[in-house]
């Protein structure tokens, strides 16, 4: 993956859309907020799916 993907965590409203698009670059932290633990792992196809798809638009390329 070339370019970075990041949550906005005070934005985040847990819905678990992202990990279940990407399991492999995100989870929940203990807080219930998405977090992202595996950035080299994930393809930019599943990144790019998993922020079209939040619902509160919490997902950003860095």
């Amino acid at each position: 993956m070339a370019r970075e993907v990041y949550v906005d965590q005070d934005a985040c409203i847990g819905c678990e859309l992202c990990t279940a698009v990407a399991p492999e670059l995100f989870r929940l932290s203990a807080s219930s907020v998405a977090e992202v633990h595996g950035q080299i792992a994930a393809s930019e196809a599943k990144a790019q799916e998993a922020i079209d798809g939040c619902p509160v638009g919490c997902i950003h390329w860095r």
